[in-house]
């Protein structure tokens, strides 16, 4: 009786109540429940499931009614099926053991609140939950319609659909037809044994023969797909928190990746500039020395203003790292040694600081080399033209004429003698300037200074040398003095006036050829006075130089009147009226040469003086331009209107208007040029030089930018924390209060006192705690975004690494490990790759060859340990 009722219940749970079944379903399907097909279908399909959970047990049945018969596999499938043990079963071989047992799993079904009769609501709703799922997942097939569990699966479809939907590489479906689905069957059921540990509880051949197939039948079956895949959700939505973790971290270390690399190159970039910079050994010539000057100007006009930009982008670019770091939880930045922000800094400044100075110095340098340019000129030419007067003298000086001379003769050779005398001595200052030139080139360190010496040297030796020589002719001659008896008055005078008038003119001609270097109006203005007032003694000279030509003409008279026998030459003087007219002719010719000169250099000067004016009309607007530039600056990064969006938006808008300045800043750099290539080295019009102007620009080029960042880093930790704008407002309100030299930063006191006036009480301790957190780097001040952070500590719902653990959990299907394959299953192929090259080998009992630690791997994520 008891073996009668389990069947009995075992029939009306599993068949499924002909009484309430009947109700549900039209005649049809009362012919369908008496034929014997149906109740092989059904048995088979139960056979199926059954086996499909006792398999885990390491067992089976083979006949339902044989092998349930003494409760002891019951029992063991419903152990299986709810994860809980039952009772302890009776091993005896006797009835009463056996209907004990099928009590004991009966009890236990009961016990679960499950009525073994037949459909009731709750399964009602379970079918058109399953059928809803269905229906989702196969939604994008269009040629399957599922509407119920019978006549929408014939055609196998459906079932090759659900598979490929979740599992594509298992189904090549787009070579399946609906026209045959024995085909389409037969791939489903056994690629879902195959992969999907689904036991085949259908037959092909049953469900195309049978005009409407079994209900409950693909309902059970289905349910396994359900239940193969749902848990694939569920590995879906770890592996997403997962993805958007590793993201933030992979994002991260691009960004410190590129901040190396930035860093990198701009620091063997200045590490590469400052030699150059710091090399103050002059060049030899002008040009090579304004060569020098250009590359300068290139270098601050077009080499270091990118990489003003660079230094500001790094920068940046470190904040906003530091800001995403700290709102995903992550530990800060810390850059490869020798890469800090700070050691950014300090290097740049080495650089500044070698620039310093670079510039005046070159210029100093082509003024001195000008000057050298000049001296070495005048010191070329004032030694040809003493070399050229004494040619031959020493000759001269030797010849021994006065032996075989008459007496006559020998008092004309003195006079000669002593007029040469006086000659002599007049040359004496040209060799006094000739080395005082050479002693100044020396001083000046000219390139060619012993070349000058060299000729210098020879000069002064001749010079001494005409000296002895000239002693020693007068000795010889005045010893036959006392027989010069008589002397040509005529002669005598002429040679007297001749010879300084002659000097004279080589004077004047000297000084007409003079060289002469000025820089300013004045200077020239100067030169022309002096040219006029020499211009003004030429009639008087003049008029002595008809008065020596006239005494020549008394000299020619009296030769022929008194047939003199001189042979028509001056014993006293070598000067002749040709020569004399000759150098007067050339003097004359010299003056309007000079007055060329003089004209052309006056508008030279008046030139320059054009460009200093058009610099410095320039440079007096630029210059304040700037400066209020940057004042406008602070005083916006410290007053807050306004959303932070319309705080950005204003400041881009500002960026753009000082960007669009540019060309002024260009056009000054042309100007700055023409006045350098016209070497000008002063400008009274202007206190502003170039040098000023380009740091004013790059600052406020900096500037801009970085307040910029220091706003979007503001949005990005407000959107994070889930701060309110009126909160952004208030924080600004209180920085700004205790922020007291308005420098866009409060110092450690000033944050003392603005922590007291929010009611902190702290101590020593407590305060260099919170410090540490405001100020990582220990600058001693607390910037406001370094504020907003710590007023708003307590952050908003950010991934943990337990969490990502967890996930991880799910991913590896409860293991303490994952393997390669698995990560590479669920992860997308990039993210899956970066796991895989950073798990350490999982070594704990349970490990396997490949197992992978996923645990200290999400702690590193989070910077508790390294990666």
């Amino acid at each position: 009786m008891d073996h009668h009722h389990h069947q009995q219940q075992h029939h009306d749970h599993y068949d499924g109540g002909e009484n309430d079944y009947m109700h549900q379903e039209d005649d049809w399907d009362r012919d369908m429940l008496l034929d014997p097909a149906w109740e092989k279908q059904q048995r088979k399909t139960f056979t199926a499931w059954c086996n499909s959970h006792l398999r885990k047990a390491g067992t089976q049945i083979e006949n339902i009614e044989e092998d349930f018969r003494d409760g002891l596999k019951l029992m063991l499938l419903l152990e299986v099926i709810s994860g809980e043990r039952l009772a302890k079963p009776e091993r005896g071989k006797m009835r009463v053991h056996k209907i004990s047992n099928v009590n004991k799993a009966l009890d236990f079904i009961a016990s679960k609140g499950v009525k073994l009769v037949s459909i009731g609501a709750e399964e009602t709703s379970a079918k058109e939950g399953l059928l809803l799922w269905c229906q989702r997942k196969t939604a994008p097939y269009k040629n399957v319609n599922i509407q119920n569990f019978h006549i929408s699966w014939k055609d196998g479809l459906g079932f090759c659909a659900l598979i490929h939907r979740h599992r594509p590489e298992l189904i090549d479906y787009g070579k399946l037809r609906k026209d045959d689905p024995m085909t389409n069957l037969n791939t489903a059921f056994d690629v879902a044994e195959k992969y999907l540990d689904i036991p085949k509880m259908l037959d092909a051949e049953d469900i195309v023969s049978t005009l409407r197939p079994d209900e409950k039948a693909i309902m059970t079956y289905v349910s396994c797909y359900y239940h193969a895949f749902s848990g694939k959700q569920k590995a879906e939505t770890a592996a997403n928190r997962i993805c958007k973790v590793l993201a933030v971290n992979q994002e991260n270390e691009q960004l410190m990746e590129d901040y190396e690399k930035l860093a990198s190159d701009l620091l063997e970039w200045i590490r590469r500039t400052i030699p150059w910079l710091e090399n103050r050994v002059p060049e030899n010539t002008m040009q090579a020395m304004q060569q020098m000057l250009e590359d300068f100007r290139d270098y601050r006009r077009l080499h270091k203003p990118p990489k003003v930009q660079e230094k500001c982008q790094l920068e940046i670019n470190f904040n906003t790292l530091q800001t995403k770091l700290r709102l995903s939880n992550r530990p800060a930045f810390m850059p490869s040694e020798g890469k800090m922000v700070s050691d950014i800094s300090s290097a740049w400044g080495s650089l500044e600081g070698a620039e310093k100075g670079y510039e005046e110095w070159l210029l100093n340098e082509i003024r001195r080399l000008e000057r050298l340019d000049h001296l070495a000129e005048k010191f070329r030419q004032k030694a040809a033209i003493h070399e050229a007067w004494t040619d031959g003298k020493e000759e001269m000086l030797q010849q021994k004429d006065y032996e075989t001379a008459s007496l006559s003769d020998i008092k004309a050779l003195l006079k000669k003698h002593e007029a040469f005398e006086s000659d002599l001595a007049a040359h004496q200052d040209r060799v006094e300037q000739i080395a005082a030139i050479a002693q100044e080139l020396n001083e000046l360190e000219y390139y060619d200074s012993p070349s000058v010496n060299a000729r210098c040297q020879q000069i002064c030796d001749q010079w001494d040398s005409l000296g002895v020589l000239t002693q020693k002719r007068s000795e010889a001659l005045q010893r036959t003095e006392k027989l010069l008896e008589t002397i040509d008055q005529l002669y005598l005078e002429f040679a007297k006036r001749a010879a300084p008038f002659n000097n004279w003119m080589e004077g004047a001609m000297e000084d007409l050829q003079d060289t002469f270097i000025v820089h300013t109006i004045e200077e020239i203005q100067g030169l022309s006075t002096a040219h006029e007032q020499f211009k003004a003694t030429l009639p008087e000279a003049d008029k002595e130089r008809q008065a020596i030509l006239g005494i020549h003409n008394e000299i020619a008279k009296i030769v022929q009147t008194y047939h003199v026998n001189m042979a028509g030459t001056n014993p006293y003087t070598t000067i002749n009226p040709q020569e004399i007219n000759a150098k007067w002719d050339k003097v004359r010719q010299l003056v309007p040469q000079r007055d060329q000169a003089l004209i052309e250099e006056h508008a030279r000067q008046q030139n320059n003086e054009r460009l200093r004016r058009q610099f410095a009309n320039q440079a007096n607007v630029i210059g304040p331009w700037i400066q209020t530039k940057m004042e406008e600056i602070g005083r916006i990064s410290i007053e807050m209107h306004g959303t932070l969006e319309g705080h950005l938006t204003h400041l881009r808008q500002y960026e753009k208007s000082i960007v669009n300045y540019k060309p002024k800043i260009d056009q000054l750099e042309g100007d700055h040029q023409l006045i350098q290539e016209a070497l000008i080295f002063d400008n009274k019009h202007t206190n502003y030089t170039m040098e000023h102007i380009r740091v004013g620009w790059e600052q406020l080029l900096t500037t801009i930018a970085r307040t910029i960042n220091e706003i979007e880093n503001q949005i990005l930790t407000r959107d994070a924390k889930g701060i309110s704008q009126d909160q952004m407002n208030e924080f600004r309100a209180s920085f700004n209060h205790f922020d007291r030299k308005r420098t866009g930063m409060m110092d450690a006191e000033d944050f003392r006192a603005c922590l007291i006036s929010m009611g902190y009480n702290m101590g020593e301790a407590e305060f260099a705690r919170i410090m540490s957190i405001v100020d990582p780097n220990r600058l001693g001040v607390i910037t406001f975004q370094a504020f907003i952070d710590f007023m708003s500590h307590e952050t908003a719902d950010t991934d943990t690494a337990d969490q990502v653990m967890t996930s991880f959990k799910v991913l590896a299907g409860d293991k303490n490990y994952i393997l390669v394959d698995e990560l590479r299953r669920e992860l997308p192929p990039d993210q899956a790759e970066y796991c895989i090259a950073r798990m350490t080998p999982y070594t704990g009992p349970d490990a396997v060859p490949g197992a992978l630690d996923y645990m200290s791997f999400s702690t590193a994520l989070y910077g508790e340990s390294d990666l």
